[in-house]
């Protein structure tokens, strides 16, 4: 097809708004500019789709992720939106509604809105509970109606304070698919009670991920950090200036023994995906202008705080495959079995992918990094993928009971500073015990997972890859379209990526603290 062709199919699409037309237009005209100039050999590993750049387009003009420093914002206002220090919670609201239209991602729309219970407790102060409940559920369904992207993201805890008790209400209360939230959990500070009603939200509506808070917070620098898109850490006033993913399922493919995978073709595609990365980075900051506007002028990003991500995906193929196992029979659910989540060794050999990946990454310096790095990460999939498992996630439709599931992957979170996520799907007979939800959840951290996520098996609203969908929005996409730009995103990954095949799984009442140690 050609280009014109497909402007034309785009402008007469009848399930598309205006907007979201204007949006696939100008992506199809990001990819119509020349390529950065990369070698034959990582064309042919993008020809062959061991490596993917994720569609951010041919020289990237803007960061993939941005994380500004709201705070800073606040605090001084802004000249280039002409906006003074912010006085009440009103004005700190209407601030932030303007900043969000300026601050870029790969999306267009902005993946980070900030610590915000930390961001908005100063101007709260002499309100009432029932005032600032009012403002902020307008304000959360502001950000739905106009910003209507799942990928944006709200941070709260660990602390317990009124902001973030209250962003738990009211996002239990309105169930949307935007903003996703992520609350912080630190066991030394935040109280069970709390914790508590973010479990019991989940049960509600597959809201919030439970970030380990002492985790990240070790990972990055006092400056702090921010949790974005689907479940992704970066640093705070920095980003992502790129993401360039591996497929370890076509890698494995193309080793002789798992003695060669390790010594000779993952070393091997490792050296291919930095070239991308610098490559494209390198546009992005010698190039691009990006790193001449207010945000960084105005000190709300800084360019050193930017880093390249490093994901990988396809680790239970690539596993199953290296050790001669690739296919599973989903008859066998229950039944031992050599596969990967489902096999000591299986899942040892995926530890070991994860522990090289990372001495790789580590040891390898990039142009435009955050300490000279790259950061690893297990990323999650895209709506195009088939038979490829997201990250290092369990198959879908062949995950095993809820403890199984969790100690298969523990071990390889330690490895995924930029993130890592699983999504347990759990039995909707959860609801009548809520506080289950909060032991799966503290066994998981007490494990080492970086986050945790679930879905229940009979809510509407569920996680796709890390963002959020509601399954009746997608029932309904072929006839009427969505007013939700990510609608279209989850439509196609329920087809081609079995994400609606998920094995609900009941909870055992096992996992808890005392037993996961």
């Amino acid at each position: 097809m050609t280009l014109q062709a497909r402007f034309a199919e785009i402008s007469r699409n009848p399930l598309l708004s205006p907007k979201q037309k204007s949006g696939l237009l100008a992506l199809e005209a990001e990819a119509a500019v020349p390529y950065v100039a990369v070698s034959d050999a990582v064309k042919q590993a993008m020809a062959q789709g061991a490596i993917c750049d994720m569609f951010e387009g041919h020289a990237p003009f803007k960061p993939r992720y941005v994380l500004p420093d709201y705070a800073k914002f606040l605090q001084n206002g802004s000249e280039y939106l002409e906006l003074a220090p912010a006085q009440d919670l009103d004005e700190a609201l209407n601030a932030l509604t303007i900043i969000y239209h300026h601050v870029p991602s790969v999306t267009n729309i902005p993946v980070y809105l900030g610590q915000l219970d930390d961001v908005l407790l100063p101007y709260c102060q002499g309100l009432d509970e029932e005032t600032i409940y009012r403002k902020l559920k307008l304000f959360w369904i502001m950000l739905d109606r106009t910003l209507p992207d799942a990928f944006m993201h709200v941070n709260i805890g660990p602390t317990d304070n009124i902001v973030c008790r209250t962003i738990l209400r009211v996002d239990a209360e309105l169930k949307q698919i935007a903003p996703n939230l992520t609350f912080m959990y630190d066991p030394s500070v935040t109280p069970d009670e709390l914790l508590q009603i973010a479990a019991s939200n989940i049960c509600e509506c597959s809201k919030p991920h439970i970030a380990n808070y002492p985790i990240h917070a070790n990972t990055f620098d006092q400056q702090g950090f921010g949790i974005v898109s689907c479940y992704n850490s970066l640093p705070l006033a920095g980003g992502a200036n790129t993401l360039v993913r591996m497929n370890l399922k076509e890698v494995a493919l193309q080793a002789s023994s798992i003695g060669d995978f390790f010594s000779n073709v993952l070393p091997h595609y490792c050296q291919l995906t930095f070239e991308l990365i610098n490559a494209r980075a390198s546009f992005l900051h010698q190039e691009s202008n990006f790193f001449n506007s207010f945000l960084v002028k105005e000190g709300l990003i800084e360019e050193s705080r930017f880093a390249p991500m490093f994901g990988i995906y396809g680790m239970a193929e690539a596993v199953n495959i290296l050790q001669g196992t690739p296919d599973f029979n989903e008859d066998s659910l229950d039944k031992p079995s050599n596969h990967y989540g489902h096999n000591i060794a299986a899942n040892e050999l995926g530890h070991q992918i994860s522990k090289a990946l990372d001495a790789i990454v580590k040891a390898t310096p990039v142009k435009y990094g955050y300490n000279d790095r790259a950061l690893l990460h297990s990323q999650g999939g895209m709506n195009t993928d088939r038979d490829v498992t997201p990250g290092v996630r369990i198959p879908y439709g062949t995950e095993p009971n809820p403890i199984t599931h969790i100690q298969a992957l523990a071990e390889h979170h330690q490895y995924y500073t930029s993130g890592i996520s699983d999504i347990l799907t759990i039995d909707e007979t959860v609801k009548a015990n809520p506080q289950a939800m909060m032991q799966l959840c503290k066994g998981a951290l007490s494990l080492g997972f970086r986050e945790f996520s679930a879905n229940v098996a009979s809510n509407d609203l569920v996680r796709v890859t890390g963002y959020m969908v509601k399954l009746s929005d997608i029932a309904r996409y072929k006839e009427q379209g969505s007013r939700t730009n990510t609608t279209s995103l989850g439509a196609d990954a329920a087809q081609n990526t079995k994400i609606l095949e998920r094995q609900p799984r009941v909870v055992a009442h096992e996992l808890t603290p005392a037993h996961s140690k």
